[in-house]
Order: C-alpha cells, then structure tokens, then sequence
C-alpha cells in the first residue's frame, strides 16, 4: 500500500492545472478483464480515532472483494494536521483520475470537494457535512459527496460527566477554534449543560502548541472539562491527560482514543464500525453504479461507554456501579 506525507506547496498553476484534467479515469484492468479501481485516500491527521476510520474502510472493502494490491489499488496520504498540505494531496488524487477518493475529517473532505465536482467522494468523520457545506442536505446530498458522520451523542456525554462527577458545577469547553466539526458539538454540548444546570467556559486553541498552556488556564476556573472529537485535542490528548490528571480535573471526551490516551470517559461511536460502513457506501458507487447525489449521509447507531480506570483512580472518581 502506497502511503505518502505531503509536505510541498503547490503553485496556483497547479491548481488550474488540476481543474481542467481529464475526467476519464486512468485505471487499468484486472487479470479476469475486471475494472481495478483506483481509490485515493486523503486523512488529516494521524490519531487513533481517524486511524480506525481508515482501517475499517480497508477491512470493509476487502470483506466486499475489493483487496488492496489484489484488484484495486489504494494510495493513501496524510496531512499531518495542515490544511495547505490538504490541498496539495487532494490536486494529487484528482490528477490521478482516481476512480473515487476517500476523505477522512472535515478539511480533508473540504480541500477535495472544492477541487472535483466530478470524481466521487465518500467522507468519514465528518459530523455534519450539510453545514460544512460538502452536500445541499444531509438527507439528499445533491453533489458527488456522500458518505458517514461521526456525529456523536453530545447530550448523553454531558449525562455522564454528570454521573461522574456529581459535585460540578462549571464545565471547560476545550476544542479547535478553526475546526468546523467541533463548533457544531460545543453547540450540542452548550444545550445539554443548559439543560443539566451546569455553567461553562471556552477553552479554544489555535495550534497544537497552546494545548498545554489552555489546559492548565482551565483548570484554575472549572470542574471538569470536555472535548468533543476535536482532531487537534484528540492528536495531542495526552498532553491534556497530563496536565488535567495532575490538577486532578476529570475529562469527558468524545471517542475512545481520547479516554485511552488518558481522558475519563466517553460515550461515543466506534470508528472502525464507521469506516466498514463508509467502504459500504464505496462498494455501492463501484461496483453498483449508485450515484452520491441520491446517497443520503448515513451514521452509527450504536454507541460504547468507555472508562479509564486508571485515570479514575489517579482522580480519586468512584464510578458508580449503574455504568
């Protein structure tokens, strides 16, 4: 499996090269006469979280009979965080001809979308496509962008920072201030203190660099903190374990990676089952022929409660025998 970082800037000229490229695929054929599907694939950043996305989108495809480096080909890139290395990759992929591109998180699916309105594009770990303006309506895309949200179940993590730490009364909103993704949870998050009695306090960073500093501000003004699956907090989680363990403030986070890396607790999805429901959908465009426009976004139904109990002992935190 071909896998590349991109860390050049690509001119303006490239980018209007890329827009009049050919809409014809370049792929070749498979030893029965089978079409091999090209499939690029463009990830953020690297966490666990968007690593399991990808993984299961890989297993997924192979359980339909789509087998990397067998009858099709899957040439994956990362980001490593940077929207301009986004753009890079994306030109990349698109002036492959790529028979489909699989973007994972909200800037990875951006930089490609406002490049091909041709190539079919499945996304993941996106939580609401229709507000980062990649389909018209979640419920019927309308563009070639379909795929999965990670959308998580923000009031019932607020239940449990509840259940956990019964004695709060201020909670730390801690997230990216330039990821879409998060301002739509914090919103979620906001209603659901409203609802639960709790006060709450903006954390944002900017860069990864600010984690720490941010942190350790909130500790000195609240009871808990919770982040939603932010990927700049989730990348640097452990960074924020560090700092909320040692002033003894318990973090509620938005997906598993995030609690094993030294949160508290989550309630949220399971983004591998994410990513073999978004190869799904992939199947579906090639081999089925489905069109992404009329594939409304779909997303997991089932959500894990997940404890760190390591962290809780290190907090001092009972967990109540009801979880």
């Amino acid at each position: 499996m071909k896998k590349s970082v991109m860390v050049s800037v690509a001119s303006m000229a490239a980018v209007l090269l890329m827009a009049g490229c050919s809409k014809k695929s370049s792929s070749a054929l498979n030893a029965d006469g089978t079409k091999k599907f090209k499939i690029g694939v463009i990830q953020l950043v690297e966490h666990s979280a968007l690593d399991a996305n990808y993984k299961g989108f890989v297993d997924g495809l192979a359980e339909a009979g789509f087998v990397d480096g067998k009858n099709i080909v899957v040439d994956y890139h990362n980001a490593q965080g940077e929207q301009v290395n986004c753009v890079t990759i994306a030109e990349k992929l698109i002036n492959d001809r790529d028979d489909l591109i699989f973007a994972i998180a909200t800037p990875a699916a951006q930089a490609v979308a406002n490049l091909t309105k041709d190539i079919p594009i499945v996304i993941s770990s996106v939580t609401d496509p229709e507000s980062a303006k990649l389909v018209l309506k979640n419920t019927a895309p309308g563009t070639n962008v379909t795929g999965t949200s990670d959308l998580t179940p923000c009031e019932a993590q607020m239940d449990l920072l509840r259940k956990l730490v019964p004695s709060a009364t201020k909670v730390g909103m801690l997230y990216c201030s330039s990821e879409q993704n998060s301002h739509f949870q914090i919103a979620l998050a906001k209603a659901a203190c409203d609802r639960l009695g709790l006060k709450y306090v903006d954390g944002t960073v900017s860069n990864s660099n600010e984690i720490q500093q941010v942190v350790t501000s909130l500790c000195g003004k609240v009871d808990a903190i919770y982040s939603p699956t932010d990927n700049m907090i989730a990348a640097g989680m452990a960074t924020v374990a560090q700092v909320a363990i040692e002033k003894k403030i318990p973090t509620i986070c938005g997906e598993e990676g995030m609690v094993v890396a030294g949160g508290l607790a989550t309630y949220g999805i399971n983004y591998y089952e994410l990513g073999k429901q978004t190869a799904k959908m992939a199947v579906e465009i090639l081999r089925d022929g489905k069109n992404p426009a009329d594939m409304p976004i779909q997303y997991l139904q089932n959500c894990d409660l997940k404890i760190n109990e390591d962290t809780a002992k290190a907090l001092g935190i009972k967990i109540p025998e009801n979880l």
